[in-house]
């Protein structure tokens, strides 16, 4: 059963329905972006937050980006789109083939990885694109010890496990839905099943369940990676190194898991509560966190950016009435955080969301 907090969270959330056309388009706006942005983030994406949302609203980039790295965010978005999409209208069970699917969606093709050995021999391998691993994959934690996940060999009858697993708890009702998506993501991290893009697909699929069940979706945020790794080592500790023991835990074996992600989905949905309701001019969100400005000066110069955008230094004074020495530690500042840009273009961009439009 969720915390006292979480309900009392859930159900706020659910005295809101039906949201507004409006809101709902703000939200999965936000979501969209928070989600692609952060996912890929943990995995080392190099693209900012900025960036992230030109490249999927507007298909494209401003400033310096790694190629790769805007591919890789667009093929997620696309993995995003048809989780939804299986979520929402397939009310068929889950199946390996729609896992398979959504990682050669994430991965988009074949590709080989070069290593240097200790020693400097040269070595390569293939990642596979919606194939399951036919090589042993493991990580290195924050501790220095390496972790091995599920071998290739086992990988095949283990997914075939958690799937049924899920299906059947899920007809059951044996879990709520936020422990089933809690349970699950543990279970596969345990497995790996694939040679690249594990944390990506754990996620997607932790929301899969929540949107299935109509429970809002939840982003774990890249500025918070240690503690959600953490969470996992911790939860690893108390289950133990064997694979199959990982792929079959229990919630309570993964209680320091379990009680950090019911502390993080309360936040998320407290947070998209506070994003529909409060209406303030000098609030605006940035990547999940609500920017509260001290002054409304703040707000002024965002507001003359989104309708002027290539103002200039005068325009900017003369709109608002401030002196150019302020003004220009104000957008220094802005910039800095990562709210605004000023392009090559001469072209403001705005990156932080109003909490009034």
């Amino acid at each position: 059963m969720e915390n006292k907090k979480l309900q009392i969270v859930l159900d706020n959330w659910k005295n809101l329905q039906p949201l507004s056309e409006y809101d709902q388009n703000r939200l999965s706006r936000r979501f969209t972006i928070d989600f692609n942005y952060n996912s890929n983030h943990i995995e080392g994406n190099t693209l900012t937050y900025g960036q992230t949302e030109l490249l999927l609203l507007f298909g494209k980039v401003v400033g310096e980006a790694n190629f790769h790295h805007c591919e890789e965010m667009k093929a997620s978005n696309v993995g995003l789109q048809m989780m939804l999409l299986e979520s929402t209208e397939n009310k068929q069970p889950l199946t390996q083939n729609f896992i398979r699917t959504l990682h050669r969606t994430l991965l988009r093709e074949n590709y080989t990885v070069y290593r240097t050995l200790p020693g400097g021999v040269q070595t390569s391998y293939t990642i596979h694109a919606g194939q399951y691993k036919t090589r042993p994959n493991s990580v290195i934690t924050r501790y220095g010890d390496r972790f091995e996940y599920a071998s290739p060999e086992e990988t095949p009858a283990l997914m075939t496990d958690l799937v049924d697993w899920y299906n059947k708890a899920e007809q059951e009702g044996t879990y709520s839905p936020i422990e089933l998506a809690i349970l699950f993501h543990y279970r596969y991290i345990r497995i790996h099943p694939f040679e690249d893009g594990n944390g990506r697909i754990a996620r997607l699929l932790m929301n899969y369940i929540l949107a299935r069940h109509e429970y809002p979706m939840i982003v774990v945020r890249s500025r918070l990676k240690n503690h959600y790794l953490e969470a996992l080592h911790e939860a690893d500790l108390i289950v133990g190194t064997t694979p199959t023991d990982g792929a079959n835990a229990s919630l309570k074996k993964i209680r320091p898991f379990h009680k950090y992600m019911l502390k993080l989905i309360t936040k998320e949905i407290e947070n998209d509560i506070l994003f529909v309701t409060e209406k303030n001019e000098n609030i605006w969100w940035y990547d999940g966190e609500k920017i509260a400005f001290r002054t409304s000066t703040y707000s002024k110069i965002l507001r003359a950016l989104q309708i002027e955008k290539n103002a200039t230094l005068a325009y900017l004074q003369n709109e608002i009435g401030i002196n150019r020495s302020a003004l220009q530690k104000m957008l220094a500042n802005m910039k800095e955080k990562g709210y605004i840009s000023y392009d090559d273009k001469s072209l403001w961009r705005v990156f932080i969301t109003p909490s009034i439009d």
